[in-house]
């Protein structure tokens, strides 16, 4: 029995608690949060569950094996590094850290502890993502051309990290986990429109070998809300539409095959269309799916795919685009270190 403590009861951390309450395995043991109108309404939620405003309560406490942090990505650091120095494993929130050294010191801290960091990188657990990594893995759609990304929504907005920081994590772990290469170098524009000093919509590219393009938009602006990704391929062509409740996923036998005639000068091409797809997807919660695996890690002593590793990918990534932001999109070569 992996005994719970979570940090952070606001938007995220009900639905961690939910799911640790329903996982055999898993007993939710401690809920800490600083307001304390969250902690009466936890108490009230879970009343068996010792509630506190003190995180270092937690760290203390001898019936804690395992944190799941869900605060403000400037609280990670800290809080990660005193769970894993109280020699408690973590799950801890995207962005894993504010910064790569910040990352680099908690996987090295763990590794000494022998503890486990799984950064929550929710959507690989999805359903959808696991069925678009298995038709890339498979060559179903053959070489892949391009990968164009759409998260946009009217707000939240984020008062300590720009519209990058805040919604881009989510992509750029699917892409992380989905493609088997890692991006050359990238470029990122974005703006701020209210002088709050972090952007609030951006657009993000990343080159990848074999010419594939992947662009990102996230925006805080958008009057619709959309989730929506398109892969091109050479043999076939997908699209995830994150918000329809059924047919998420759609596989277009379309494309197109290009060759030359009387010489290089002369190209042609032939198009393809067919039949559209839509296969079948595990409509089991992502995070259920996560925490179980996480669960799973601790016992059989596994290092998690979304683990602190996985995590610094990440932010570096982030990292990267801020340098870009910063020199009016300058493309910025990822050293092979960098990803």
């Amino acid at each position: 029995m992996v005994k719970f403590a979570v940090i952070g009861f606001g938007y995220w951390g009900p639905n961690i608690v939910r799911n640790l309450m329903t996982l055999e395995g898993a007993e939710v043991t401690m809920i800490a949060d600083t307001n304390p109108e969250v902690l009466r309404k936890a108490q009230g939620m879970y009343p068996h569950v010792t509630v506190t405003p003190e995180a270092a309560d937690v760290f203390r406490s001898a019936e804690v094996d395992a944190v799941a942090i869900v605060t403000p990505v400037a609280t990670h650091y800290a809080l990660a590094k005193e769970a894993l120095e109280a020699g408690k494993h973590i799950f801890i929130e995207k962005p894993f850290t504010q910064t790569s050294a910040q990352a680099q010191e908690l996987i090295a801290l763990a590794a000494a502890r022998h503890l486990k960091i799984m950064v929550d990188h929710t959507f690989i657990f999805t359903g959808a993502v696991e069925k678009i990594k298995e038709i890339i893995d498979s060559g179903e759609l053959g070489k892949l051309y391009y990968y164009d990304a759409t998260r946009v929504s009217l707000g939240l907005f984020q008062h300590d990290v720009n519209v990058i920081w805040d919604l881009a994590p989510h992509d750029l772990s699917v892409l992380d986990y989905v493609l088997p290469n890692k991006p050359l170098r990238l470029s990122a524009q974005g703006i701020d429109h209210f002088g709050r000093g972090q952007e609030n919509l951006a657009y993000i590219t990343l080159y990848y070998t074999d010419d594939l393009l992947v662009h990102l938009n996230v925006n805080w602006l958008s009057p619709v809300k959309v989730r929506q990704t398109l892969i091109g391929g050479q043999k076939k062509m997908l699209m995830w539409d994150d918000l329809q409740a059924d047919e998420r996923i759609k596989v277009y036998d379309k494309g197109l095959d290009v060759h030359s005639k009387e010489g290089m000068y002369k190209l042609m091409v032939d198009y393809r269309s067919g039949d559209i797809f839509s296969p079948h997807i595990d409509p089991k919660e992502a995070l259920a799916k996560e925490l179980t695996y996480f669960l799973e890690c601790i016992a059989q002593d596994r290092a998690p795919v979304n683990d602190g590793r996985a995590g610094l990918r990440i932010v570096r990534l982030l990292e990267c685009t801020d340098e870009s932001l910063k020199n009016d999109g300058k493309i910025i070569f990822l050293e092979e270190a960098c990803v």
